[in-house]
């Protein structure tokens, strides 16, 4: 795969920074130490200014090409997620309970990688704004980088993001018109009933029977609520209740989430889940509390911003290795604020090693340093094709 001779030569170097990131994993709005050494590179690499604190833990670091003209921004992500690392690697998470399990490090190293050719270089006429975003997993940093005047504060054209997608082969881009991850939200629903001795289930009213009715009846949204051209998802991802084999508690707590496109699905899911719950619960003799919280909107590319970076994936790896993305993902993403104020797009990059590579957000997974140079040599293509010098 092609990719930028000066990026190459640093490979070994991105990879050491890859795996420090990895071993040192830090939650969202927490990420002290990262953040930290994004802005110290940033600072040795010579770029024009470094901007520290934005939502919180986040930095930009502003590039001037060899002469004025537009500028653009491209964005990684710096957090990691609440996961038990299981890889056994010898740069495993040494944060017992956190673990980047989504790529996140490798995101923040090929930036990194491209920042400083970018500094080295100025290639490019305009300004190049690097931004190493907080708090992406279920902490909306990116909703919080707009709201605080991102792009008030640095303003560009464009703005670009790119994710690690361990299913395709490494070095392969995929793109995608129009949505290409999912609107997202989270839900609790507590339970409540009345507990009472196991043997003798007349003189309660048992949650755990409830929940289960209601896991059921949740699953009737999608199949009999929704239009079936479209798509949504309801899902239970955990219930807690009881801990004695003989005892019928008083309260079981589920918690879940759904996933859209359609502003009109979003509604009707949470409508949906609203009222199964609270009627189910009801016809039981109990009651249910819904606490529901819409967190991401969905992820829309812009076709024009879409054509121009499958574009330059197209320069670094070659036609046959950029294909369009058959269908979007249900999974989501906060790139989807920047996304929604301001023209731009999202790539996946293929991190596949083999048959049997963990999925992101798995106890197992390792974003592939294979690639680092693939995407660091992306960014840096993308800024010198769309800020063309003379």
């Amino acid at each position: 795969m092609p990719i930028i001779n000066r990026i190459a030569d640093f490979h070994d170097d991105m990879t050491a920074w890859r795996q420090d990131f990895h071993a040192h994993p830090e939650l969202g709005f927490e990420e002290h130490r990262t953040s930290a050494i994004v802005a110290d590179k940033l600072r040795e690499f010579g770029v024009d200014e470094v901007v520290t604190g934005v939502a919180q833990t986040g930095v930009i670091g502003v590039i001037r090409g060899r002469a004025a003209g537009e500028a653009i921004g491209l964005r990684a992500d710096m957090d990691a997620l609440p996961i038990v690392e299981e890889t056994g690697l010898p740069y495993a998470s040494k944060h017992a309970g956190v673990m980047h399990a989504c790529g996140h490090d490798g995101h923040t190293t090929m930036l990194l990688g491209a920042a400083r050719y970018l500094a080295e270089t100025r290639n490019f006429a305009g300004t190049v704004y690097v931004i190493f975003q907080p708090a992406e997993e279920g902490g909306g940093g990116g909703e919080v980088m707009v709201k605080e005047g991102l792009f008030e504060r640095f303003p560009m054209k464009m703005v670009f993001g790119m994710h690690n997608w361990p299913i395709m082969p490494a070095g392969v881009f995929a793109w995608r018109h129009g949505p290409v991850m999912a609107a997202c939200s989270s839900f609790e629903i507590t339970v409540t009933g009345k507990g009472a001795h196991a043997a003798q289930p007349h003189t309660g009213i048992d949650p755990i029977l409830v929940a289960a009715h209601i896991v059921t009846g949740l699953q009737s949204i999608v199949a009999r609520n929704q239009e079936p051209t479209e798509t949504g998802v309801v899902t239970v991802g955990s219930i807690n209740g009881g801990n004695a084999h003989n005892v019928i508690p008083e309260t079981v707590v589920m918690t879940g989430t759904t996933r859209w496109f359609s502003p009109a699905i979003g509604d009707l899911l949470e409508a949906g889940v609203r009222r199964v719950a609270t009627c189910t619960a009801e016809a039981f003799g109990a009651h249910a509390e819904v606490n529901y919280r819409r967190l991401y909107i969905a992820t829309v590319n812009d076709p024009d911003a879409t054509d121009l970076a499958a574009a330059a994936a197209r320069t670094v790896a070659g036609e046959a290795r950029v294909v369009p993305m058959a269908k979007p993902t249900m999974g989501a993403e906060d790139f989807s604020f920047m996304l929604a104020a301001k023209q731009g797009s999202y790539l996946m990059l293929g991190g596949g090693r083999g048959t049997g590579d963990a999925m992101v957000h798995h106890p197992k997974y390792d974003f592939n340093d294979a690639i680092l140079p693939v995407g660091a040599s992306y960014w840096a293509t993308l800024a010198e094709q769309l800020l063309a010098a003379g």
